[in-house]
């Protein structure tokens, strides 16, 4: 199912349409769908938490309204029965989120991390998820799975909680991950960034 959703809204993302060519991503209608269903939510402030423009959301609402996703009104956006079903199931993936602070895996001002569930088994060196993060935009992005009862980061680190002792506890506190889960810590100059950056670094585990 993870999959299906993503080329759903891959698809969605990279439809044709007249005008300048769409300067958003599907993960920026991820991101949407998230911020959507947390309650009504108008256009200005979406364009604001997604940063992008006037013509960028318009065609973002458009398209999630074509999609019967989301219905609008004078109090905002909000999820039809059919967008937070779509929503579910990426909830059912996704663990949690966080800001990551104070920890060196990272030598950026913001780290920003998504907990993934179930999927360590995709993971191999990390460095498909670290490239995905650093074409967004983001300076680096480190891969972590929980197994056997340890942190660890393929090639870098077989106990995380021994060597950033600092980053496993924060990790353990804010998702208490279970077996093979994933944990996603993107860095950046920013935390809008960095969030950008663990949302791609996670959106490769989902390939098939």
């Amino acid at each position: 199912m993870p999959v299906k959703l993503k080329d759903f809204l891959e698809k969605l993302a990279s439809e044709k349409a007249p005008g300048p060519t769409p300067t958003f991503s599907a993960l920026h209608l991820l991101y949407s769908l998230k911020l959507i269903a947390e309650g009504p939510i108008g256009r200005g402030r979406l364009a604001t938490e997604l940063k992008v423009g006037p013509g960028a959301i318009r065609t973002i609402i458009k398209r999630l309204k074509d999609e019967s996703l989301i219905i609008t009104s004078k109090a905002g956006c909000k999820l039809t029965s059919k967008g937070e079903k779509i929503w579910k199931e990426f909830k059912e993936i996704l663990g949690g989120e966080g800001e990551i602070e104070g920890d060196k895996l990272i030598n950026a001002n913001r780290n920003f991390a998504i907990l993934v569930r179930k999927l360590g088994y995709k993971v191999k060196s990390g460095i498909e998820q670290r490239d995905a993060a650093i074409k967004v935009g983001a300076k680096g992005a480190a891969v972590i799975i929980f197994k056997g009862e340890r942190l660890i980061i393929p090639s870098v680190s077989d106990d995380v909680s021994k060597d950033f002792p600092k980053l496993a506890e924060q990790i353990i506190k804010l998702f208490k991950p279970n077996e093979n889960d994933v944990i996603v810590v993107a860095g950046a100059d920013d935390l809008h960034t960095a969030r950008y950056g663990a949302m791609a670094a996670f959106w490769t585990l989902l390939e098939d």
